[in-house]
């Protein structure tokens, strides 16, 4: 399997290349050359499998070629060997035909634990056998920074520098990065919104020079690794409910749309999917997207869900690359178009094939905590600001009652304790791992948000890293 840049002017890379590329030098995002097949006797035969061997079975078509099926099953099995339930990513029943994928399982109780505990894996393996290592940099609006880290912290191989929008993360997901003190560690709070610090990272990995000077790699979600190890549990809660006899649905709270792209790689691959919600909260330009087929940039809003506050969801281009069926050079001139002039539009016909697969739901804050709190009243459960959203969209949006419908529950209630006491008058309880998280000393830079700041921080630190 090679993998081609969304953007058309990038040699094709096979996987390890890729995973420790991260963003393609035209600054597109690598795609596979094609869709694996996941065949109707394919389906059936990952009944029964324990989520690891699912894993494998789901992701060696990508890897083929640059990691052993062993060496994949090893890191699979270790990757997912203490996320505290038997199933991995257990599925509850909220209501008639109504499901929550519980994807809170990790060691920072995040969705994003599923893909990076596993890709923290593949770096290491992959550096070791090449004799390398890399500065990874990424940008995180809440959850993503704490998986990376937890992934990457003591690694010899890698050092990592996670961005975050200063104040517009809660205390529970900022202290899950910036109590990590292992040396390879560095967390940086940068004064702007996570759009910002995107754009910060996205800067970095455009300067060639410092680029190959630092060995730079990105964790986030323009990295594919990140993607197709999101596909698993899709595939996981799709089998458990039927497939491949019957389709299944799915409402993704979403903001830069890896998520749900990892849903719709899943149904290019041949998984009955028959709907995806995108579920947005003020922040709503993809809802806004799929009611008008024109996405327009807007200022970001601070919200109860703060994954979910941005602007700009990169891998959006990843989905506008098939739209547009494969041409880089149009999918080039979009996104040049779109920063530029902050709006993109697109033709009737590409919006209404969109509109076959997806529907957009968009909450505010009182929404969110309406959610949060019926669904507390009616089955007793505790859900997050982003879960909520997900839960209402899936309710709101949902085609038919007979297809089952699946809302993705991607981060611990506990994450944001203040949202769901205003919503429940009750405040969730850590995990007993975790319960001394607010006694744990803090570490973290606070810089501007300028490139040639962060630019300096992270090169200064990995030379003196390099010096010791």
């Amino acid at each position: 399997m090679r993998y081609i840049s969304t953007r058309g002017a990038a040699p094709a890379l096979p996987f390890d290349d890729v995973l420790l590329a991260g963003l393609a030098e035209d600054g597109g995002l690598y795609v596979p050359e094609f869709w694996p097949s996941l065949d109707a006797p394919t389906l059936e035969s990952f009944h029964g499998l324990a989520y690891d061997e699912l894993a494998v079975r789901v992701m060696a078509p990508f890897i083929a070629g640059t990691i052993a099926d062993a060496d994949l099953a090893a890191m699979a099995k270790a990757a997912y060997r203490d996320f505290g339930h038997h199933a991995t990513a257990p599925l509850r029943q909220l209501d008639t035909g109504l499901w929550l994928l519980d994807l809170t399982r990790g060691p920072t109780l995040a969705f994003k634990d599923y893909a990076m505990q596993l890709v923290g894996r593949m770096f290491d393996h992959i550096l070791k056998r090449r004799g390398r290592r890399v500065t990874i940099v990424g940008a995180t609006s809440g959850d993503t920074g704490a998986a990376a880290i937890e992934a990457c912290r003591g690694r010899a191989a890698i050092d990592i520098f996670i961005l975050h929008p200063r104040g517009r993360v809660s205390e529970v997901q900022r202290r899950l990065m910036t109590t990590v003190t292992d040396r390879n560690v560095h967390n940086i709070a940068i004064d702007g919104t996570f759009d910002d610090c995107q754009d910060l990272v996205k800067a970095m990995f455009a300067d060639r020079a410092l680029r190959e000077r630092l060995g730079l790699s990105a964790v986030n979600s323009i990295n594919w690794a990140r993607v197709m190890a999101q596909i698993v549990y899709y595939v996981a809660a799709a089998v458990a409910l039927g497939a491949p006899a019957r389709a299944v649905a799915f409402s993704v709270p979403t903001g830069n749309f890896g998520n749900v792209l990892a849903a719709y790689g899943a149904r290019r691959m041949g998984l009955p999917i028959s709907q995806l919600v995108v579920a947005s909260n003020a922040n709503d330009i993809l809802h806004r997207f799929l009611e008008t087929g024109r996405m327009k940039m807007g200022a970001v809003v601070p919200t109860l869900s703060p994954s979910m506050d941005i602007q700009v969801s990169s891998n959006f281009e990843r989905l506008l690359f098939e739209i547009l069926d494969r041409d880089g050079p149009a999918v080039a001139r979009a996104i040049v178009a779109f920063r530029k002039d902050g709006c993109l539009t697109l033709e009737p016909s590409a919006w209404r094939e969109v509109r076959t697969l997806f529907d957009g739901h968009r909450e505010d804050d009182a929404g969110t905590l309406a959610a949060m709190a019926a669904e507390y009243g009616a089955s007793g459960e505790f859900l997050d600001p982003h879960t909520a959203i997900g839960v209402a969209a899936a309710r709101a949006r949902r085609r038919d009652a007979v297809t089952p419908m699946v809302a993705l529950a991607t981060a611990h209630p506990a994450k944001f304790p203040d949202a769901v006491e205003r919503a429940t008058g009750l405040r969730p309880s850590l995990p007993a791992r975790l319960a001394d998280l607010f006694e744990r000393e803090e570490r973290a830079a606070t810089l501007p948000n300028d490139l040639g700041a962060v630019k300096a921080f992270v090169t200064a630190r990995v030379a003196l890293k390099g010096a010791a």
